[in-house]
């Protein structure tokens, strides 16, 4: 028999190391139905912190010039970060640690017509969302206000249907609360919330304004689609669950693209760095396969994503549309996060769509 002696240090060490997630395999290399690689074209880049704590994307363009076009990108520690589409830094709005971001476009204030932007603040002691305005014409973005909640926001996302901007928080006690926005004289009011219950801890949302629902992502378990009419009923449908084949908890960001008449909802599994892709059909939700974003030449790949986003149609460089995707380290940058963008064409060709 052999004699093992450990020495303190050795063993505290060996005690920290017992304590990290193995998350096993990952990407293209994951169990389970294989991920089809692509790259990302595109990265962003803050050369002001060597620390960014980036979570969630959104994108804008332009309808009538899409080269005048920004991703908006949350940094969990610190703020709001306003990106152009080759990566670099427009703007950076410092409100604290805003987790998720989502946009509408048409939100008319004094006669202006705005982007409304928001996002979650999960502050101690000082949570709620942030309200921004982004003007099309200058590219500008400035605060338009602060909602206090009563519950800690985790997730968020943002909805339009006939006429009027609602505000979708989701909660880490399962709780969906949805809220309209209007334009006041004074600065945004806020309506009563709807309130949505799901069973465990909520993160990723998106919704589905042409088909008047709200998807919402129950982080271990799986994502649901509810109705998102305020007067509809409550009820969650399940569209898909944690299986290790498909999906790997968590359950993060949520996101759909359209492209020739056909809606994509795409999901990030977090636990093994995939993102499974469904083709909707009304109440049907077809899985097409999953994709994962690999080492490039110039651009690393992306692991353990929470936040992610797509735009349908023309965006900067991109003329058939394109996805953007939180990466947990950016290497060769050990403590940094950051962005990728990736082209829709190149997920459309790896899965055959």
């Amino acid at each position: 028999m052999r004699t093992l002696i450990v020495i303190p240090a050795v063993a505290a060490l060996l005690a920290a190391c017992s304590t990290v997630e193995d998350r096993g395999p990952q990407g293209i290399m994951a169990p389970g139905d294989p991920a089809k690689a692509v790259m990302a074209s595109v990265e962003t880049v803050v050369t002001t912190d060597p620390e960014v704590d980036a979570d969630d994307p959104a994108f804008w363009a332009d309808p009538r010039d899409p080269s005048r076009a920004v991703m908006f990108g949350t940094d969990k520690s610190d703020g709001l970060y306003v990106h152009n589409l080759d990566g670099t830094v427009r703007q950076f709005l410092p409100s604290g640690p805003v987790n998720n971001v989502d946009l509408r476009t048409g939100f008319s204030v004094a006669g202006r017509e705005q982007v409304l932007v928001a996002a979650s603040n999960d502050a101690p002691g000082a949570n709620g969302v942030n309200l921004y305005l982004f003007d099309p014409a200058t590219l500008t973005t400035t605060d338009y206000g602060f909602l206090s909640t009563p519950y800690e926001p985790y997730g968020f996302c943002m909805g339009r249907r006939d006429g009027t901007f609602f505000l979708v928080v989701t909660t880490k006690a399962g709780k969906v609360y949805q809220m309209t926005v209007a334009a006041g004289p004074a600065g945004p009011v806020i309506g009563a919330p709807r309130v949505l219950t799901l069973g465990s801890q909520l993160e990723g949302c998106v919704v589905n304004d042409a088909a008047d629902t709200l998807y919402v992502g129950e982080e271990d378990v799986g994502f649901w689609r509810f109705d998102f009419d305020p007067a509809g009923p409550t009820a969650p449908t399940e569209i898909a669950r944690v299986d290790r084949i498909r999906i790997k908890d968590d359950v993060e960001g949520l996101t759909i693209l359209r492209d020739r008449g056909v809606e994509y909802l795409i999901v990030s599994s977090q636990g093994d760095s995939t993102y499974p892709v469904f083709r909707i059909e009304g109440d049907q939700h077809v899985y097409v396969g999953r994709f994962a974003i690999v080492d490039g030449p110039t651009i690393d790949g992306v692991t353990q994503t929470d936040g992610l986003d797509a735009f349908s149609g023309p965006i900067g460089r991109f003329p058939e549309g394109a996805l953007a995707f939180h990466d947990h380290e950016d290497a060769p940058n050990p403590g940094q996060q950051n962005f990728k963008m990736v082209d829709w064409r190149d997920v459309r060709t790896a899965l055959g769509l």
